[in-house]
């Protein structure tokens, strides 16, 4: 695979370093400069990773359509604003990128755990969910990305969730779902260690692109966790 990394971030280095321990060409050209990046500096690439920031996604994926790049993986959080956007641009071009506000096959599963929980404890009134989330000081949007996509999955059976944010320190990250009643709590939480859970998730997705042709447009990652997880052998099938 020939990749290019937009942004040189924490998560822009984890995705150089996993990119870098297979047979991958991989180029990391930062964070764009108040121009943009020019289409030249991303050409003959087969998937480009955007790990930059927000304010910088819509031109960033224009840069590289310009290019003739027609897989990406959006790895950045902060865009909403731009998605529709992002999304005639890509259709526009015949070319698809994979989204997530967080990349980790964990977080993936952990979501659709609470999708279920919200609707066990939902049919309890005494039950209250709630968030708490901790990112590293430096981490600007708050609620994460991933904190609202908690908070969503939740709000069918609360409309309106507490969610806390904490930034302190240097931790990747940590989302708590609860649960609480009078008498009991009940905790749902995932912890990663570092960003390799993130890339590895990034890579999967960019295979996934590669591995056949896709719709032009937007795809969530949720697409990529469907196949990852999908049984091999059907009920029907097995020995």
């Amino acid at each position: 695979m020939r990749a290019v990394i937009i942004g040189n971030g924490p998560m822009g280095q984890a995705l150089a370093r996993a990119l870098g321990a297979g047979s991958n060409s991989v180029e990391v050209v930062g964070r764009p400069p108040a121009s943009g990046h020019a289409a030249a500096r991303l050409a003959t690439t087969d998937v480009a990773f955007e790990a930059s920031v927000g304010s910088a996604v819509r031109a960033n994926v224009a840069a590289a359509l310009a290019a003739g790049c027609r897989s990406l993986v959006i790895a950045t959080t902060g865009w909403d604003a731009d998605r529709n956007a992002v999304a005639d641009d890509l259709r526009v071009a015949r070319a698809a990128a994979v989204w997530a506000s967080n990349f980790s096959l964990g977080t993936a599963l952990f979501g659709r755990l609470v999708t279920s929980a919200a609707a066990l404890y939902g049919r309890v009134e005494a039950f209250e969910p709630f968030i708490v989330e901790w990112h590293r000081r430096a981490k600007r949007d708050r609620p994460s990305g991933t904190a609202r996509d908690l908070a969503s999955r939740l709000g069918a059976a609360a409309p309106a969730v507490e969610v806390v944010s904490i930034r302190a320190g240097s931790s990747p990250g940590m989302h708590l779902v609860g649960f609480d009643a009078p008498g009991e709590t009940v905790e749902l939480r995932i912890t990663a260690r570092d960003r390799s859970a993130y890339a590895a998730g990034a890579m999967a997705a960019a295979d996934w692109l590669q591995r056949e042709p896709r719709a032009p447009g937007l795809h969530p990652f949720d697409s990529v966790v469907d196949d990852l997880v999908a049984d091999p052998h059907p009920r029907g099938e097995r020995s």
